[in-house]
């Protein structure tokens, strides 16, 4: 018994195409992302946990301050991952936000006034030009000169899922 040119089974790598490859490695990547927002959402019970017990008595001012900007600092990276598992894309305004909190948390830490003033000076700077990509990033378009990747991916997948269908 014959098999016809149609009938012969492919060999493995007449099976690998680019697209194939391309979705095989989202979903790792996706997957890698998943693991890390588990592994975050636990720091942040686990953050969660030991703001409340530093409420106990004696309070501790910049202990509490520290552990809340902290607990919203990882809340804001959290979402920054649900933003790149739902859009595939990292969000700038997110981004520049967790940095803004960042640093304003570790100058409340310390105290404004027990950190050298060229310390001060660095994080103003920092925070100016991180205001000013916040600012700017309003008024760029979401993709350059009229380019839209995304209208290209998903015309070349539905090529693609047309030609395998």
């Amino acid at each position: 018994m014959q098999l016809s040119s149609k009938e012969v089974p492919k060999r493995w790598h007449e099976q690998l195409t680019r697209s194939r490859i391309v979705r095989a490695l989202e979903m790792v990547q996706d997957l890698i992302v998943v693991s890390l927002c588990m592994g975050l959402f636990c720091v942040m019970v686990i953050q969660l946990r030991a703001m409340f017990i530093s409420l106990l008595p004696p309070l501790n001012f910049r202990a509490v301050t520290a552990d809340i900007l902290f607990l919203l600092i990882l809340v804001e990276l959290f979402r920054l991952l649900i933003i790149y598992l739902q859009e595939q894309r990292v969000s700038i305004g997110v981004a520049v936000e967790v940095a803004i909190v960042s640093v304003l948390r570790e100058v409340i830490v310390r105290g404004v006034l027990e950190v050298h003033w060229s310390q001060i000076l660095a994080a103003c700077a920092f925070l100016l030009v991180m205001a000013v990509l916040l600012v700017v990033r309003v008024w760029l378009p979401p993709t350059f000169a009229g380019i839209d990747p995304e209208r290209r991916l998903a015309k070349r997948q539905q090529e693609t899922l047309g030609d395998e269908g």
